[in-house]
């Protein structure tokens, strides 16, 4: 990581700090207490990220005019910064339903994620999931289309032995995405023999769902590793 001016130091300081109020504010005493500071706190560090994001973007149009300006807005940095400061505008100037605008809440916590703009190894990663962008909505494709097989195939081998659990395939999806990534709850199992036997094909199936994805990250993370060290061993080739 590059060294740090005083100004990304301070909003270095600003994130952590937000995250801590955050966890904070979640406690329904020290809510009641603080509530009012903490939303003070968090109007003031909204102006300031967003001076912060309006900035970056006149920085890159300085750079590369409109291009730079629209590169920077769909970066990744630029998403992060954009949604950790939207969701406390939506909240102010449009009427949103409470579910909603506890899901928005949530975005609050991309902050967390602008603490990793100048590090090398977040950098690395991002250039090496791009690299493999293709091969990775090929593999997504395929993670779609087992869990829809799976849970189809799993609703017309229990839907007449529990048709509570397997009402349908679209309730079925639960136990075909859980089941797939070898998490399984628990929570809803087959109980005949041809569900228990598909249940264990799909678990097998499954090991060989998550480790493709998980191969193919990890060599593009390993070759970008070794390009970048050769560039340092000779920077002029």
């Amino acid at each position: 990581m590059k060294s740090l001016n005083s100004f990304d130091k301070f909003i270095y300081l600003l994130i952590v700090a937000n995250v801590i109020a955050m966890i904070l504010d979640s406690h329904q005493n020290i809510h009641e207490a603080y509530g009012n500071l903490f939303y003070q706190f968090e109007f003031v560090s909204i102006i300031i990220f967003s001076f912060e994001y309006l900035f970056r973007v006149y920085s890159a149009y300085k750079q590369q005019k409109f291009k730079g300006a629209i590169n920077y807005i769909f970066s990744f940095f630029g998403l992060i910064d954009l949604f950790s400061i939207l969701p406390f505008y939506l909240n102010q100037f449009v009427k949103v339903d409470g579910r909603f605008l506890r899901i928005l809440r949530l975005f609050r916590l991309t902050r967390i994620f602008k603490l990793g703009r100048e590090s090398k190894s977040l950098k690395l990663f991002i250039k090496a999931l791009s690299a493999v962008k293709g091969e990775l909505k090929f593999t997504l494709f395929l993670s779609i289309l087992t869990i829809l097989f799976s849970a189809s195939a799993i609703y017309y081998l229990e839907n007449e032995a529990q048709p509570e659990k397997f009402s349908s395939i679209t309730e079925s999806i639960w136990w075909a995405t859980v089941s797939l990534a070898t998490v399984g709850y628990g929570d809803v199992y087959p109980v005949t023999v041809g569900g228990k036997i598909f249940a264990s094909i799909i678990s097998l199936v499954g090991i060989g769902v998550v480790a493709i994805p998980t191969g193919i990250i990890s060599a593009s993370f390993v070759e970008e590793i070794i390009a970048q060290n050769r560039k340092k061993k000779h920077p002029l080739k």
